[in-house]
């Protein structure tokens, strides 16, 4: 397995495909593998980049804090040893936190982002933020990971033919180190990147599950503050769009990808419905 030495840790990660570089950053307590389903598409047409936050996956587990920016520290350091210069980034939910992190401490590197079920911001502004921040803490430390992972499981994936879904959520989860995911779960309560949205200049897709945990309206406002974002709705979907979704997924956001790095071959037929999709 490739690990290499970073910020003092040993940080799994994976590549694949020919073309322009394209990092896959994957959501809370999984890994590069959440990108299964993307895999084959994507890497037609890109060199893709999966890495295991630390913490997570196969990376190293350290003790102590973690922080959004120490994982956005991380992945910079990299792509720095892979002689990467500029960058396209995917990231789901966690993982759209660290891209956008990621863009706000290096933005000429940034080609383009796309942010997929996640905030510009998990400071704790309302009561439900409060109450979902303080559930997830709480029913780990009660129940565990693993029991943790089936609620969580049930709740992105609750209908009957999304139960493999659900299994792979608790498999892949639950079998997380307590501690490692605790931290990580801190590290996102109290983040902001909101600041800096102005000045991220680059193509920016926010990919918006209709049923998400957050609202629809805080979607639309952060696409409205990134000088060139836009927003995709994805109508039905939940947390785990990436998943319950992923062929419209990947029509949506592969186009919007050969889009920004002006590839040929796009059927116009899938152009017109990133376009359609970003009018809400």
């Amino acid at each position: 397995m490739p690990l290499i030495a970073i910020n003092g840790i040993q940080l799994h990660y994976e590549t694949c495909g020919a073309g322009a570089p394209l990092l896959l950053i994957h959501g809370l307590g999984s890994s590069g593998d959440d990108w299964a389903f993307q895999q084959p598409d994507f890497a037609a047409h890109f060199h893709l980049i999966l890495p295991d936050l630390r913490g997570s996956g196969r990376s190293d587990k350290p003790r102590g804090a973690y922080s959004i920016q120490q994982f956005a520290d991380d992945l910079w350091t990299l792509l720095d040893k892979l002689h990467i210069a500029e960058i396209t980034i995917v990231g789901f939910s966690l993982g759209g936190a660290v891209a956008l992190q990621m863009a706000a401490d290096q933005s000429r590197r940034v080609h383009a982002l796309v942010l997929v079920n996640s905030l510009p911001s998990y400071r704790i502004d309302h009561w439900k933020k409060w109450l979902e921040a303080k559930l997830q803490i709480g029913l780990v430390r009660t129940l565990g990971v693993r029991r943790t992972a089936a609620l969580v499981a049930k709740r992105m994936f609750p209908h009957e033919h999304q139960i493999p879904m659900r299994e792979r959520v608790v498999s892949v989860v639950g079998a997380n180190s307590r501690r490692a995911y605790l931290a990580t779960i801190k590290a996102l309560i109290g983040w902001s990147a909101a600041q800096h949205l102005p000045r991220i200049a680059c193509p920016a897709l926010i990919v918006a599950a209709e049923h998400d945990y957050t609202p629809l309206a805080e979607k639309h406002d952060y696409a409205a503050r990134l000088p060139n974002g836009r927003i995709s709705v994805f109508a039905g979907s939940r947390h785990g769009t990436p998943f319950d979704a992923r062929e419209e997924f990947n029509i949506r956001v592969l186009a919007f990808l050969r889009e920004c790095h002006a590839l040929e071959g796009a059927p116009v037929a899938v152009m017109q419905g990133v376009s359609a999709a970003s009018n809400g």
